[in-house]
């Protein structure tokens, strides 16, 4: 017994001591792995990624569709690469480069977002969502606005950023009619009303930024935010599979868009607390009128 007391304290402290030395290492190993992780990929099937049942390249080996059934992602047709160079020379370039690297002439690096390797989803949705071009490029967050470029425009710029360095996630087209809505409206509640509100318009957040109003987008700009996650929203790609991702979007563009106010005035979609106060405000009105008119009466 009492020679074993020694080799366990002794063992004890050896495991210690290599806890101490082991552990950086471990970091270190742990810190280069997650450098090379490519956030926009996953392993997960059918979400929002080329992991999908379907996937077409070119002769190139590039993709240039991926999806399923609930949501078929596009690459932007090269013909437009040509338009896009000039559009993005005459609307982008003074900011980001001329080769979007973000390096404006006699700039330094990283003066402004390296749009190379993005994904033609993610430079789409700011162009034609009015952000930009901006009017302000040193603006905190840009709002969405009415946009100076049309959609095909967008889609051309689109098209010749990407033909730079070609990446994902590409253009969304949902198909809104294989969605439910019911199961979009409790994953909007857990994923985005924080933000956006149950009503989904918007609010402040911290450090001068906020979250838009979701009303009057189109579905696939909605798609396009939720796998690009623009300015402060994440980027659901890889914990959301495309068919949630279809049916949040169907909840947006009908219930949210369009709602059916079941109980008469909608009062602004305001919200529940909001239009709670309202009713209080209008029932204790009309009593206390009721009241002082007995009153006056008697």
């Amino acid at each position: 017994m009492g020679l074993t007391s020694p080799l366990i304290k002794r063992a004890a402290l050896f495991s210690v001591a290599g806890l101490f030395v082991l552990a950086p290492g471990a970091l270190f190993v742990g810190a280069a792995h997650a450098a090379n992780y490519n956030p926009t990929e996953t392993s997960r099937r059918d979400a929002g990624t080329p992991n999908s049942t379907i996937v077409i390249k070119n002769k190139a080996g590039t993709v240039i569709e991926y999806g399923n059934k609930y949501i078929l992602y596009n690459a932007p047709p090269s013909k437009l690469d040509n338009l896009g160079k000039a559009l993005f020379m005459e609307n982008c370039a003074s900011c980001h480069g001329t080769q979007a690297d973000g390096i404006p002439a006699n700039g330094t690096v990283g003066a402004y977002p390296d749009l190379v390797g993005l994904g033609p989803a993610t430079v789409d949705f700011w162009v034609v969502s009015g952000r930009m071009p901006s009017a302000n490029p040193r603006v905190v967050e840009a709002s969405r606005r009415q946009p100076r470029l049309t959609p095909n425009q967008a889609l051309a710029i689109a098209a010749w950023v990407n033909s730079l360095a070609p990446s994902i996630p590409l253009i969304p087209t949902p198909n809104l009619a294989n969605a439910n809505v019911s199961d979009g409206a409790a994953l909007f509640a857990l994923n985005c009303a924080s933000c956006h509100t149950i009503e989904g318009d918007g609010d402040a957040l911290a450090a001068s930024t906020f979250s838009p109003s979701l009303r009057n987008i189109p579905a696939y700009q909605v798609v396009e935010a939720i796998r690009t996650g623009p300015a402060n929203m994440p980027r659901f790609t890889g914990n959301l599979s495309d068919q949630q991702v279809l049916d949040v979007t169907k909840y947006v563009t009908t219930e949210i868009q369009h709602p059916n106010n079941p109980g008469g005035f909608g009062l602004g979609g305001l919200g529940p607390v909001a239009e709670g106060f309202v009713g209080l405000l209008l029932g204790v009105g009309v009593l206390v009128l009721v009241c002082y008119w007995i009153g006056e009466r008697e």
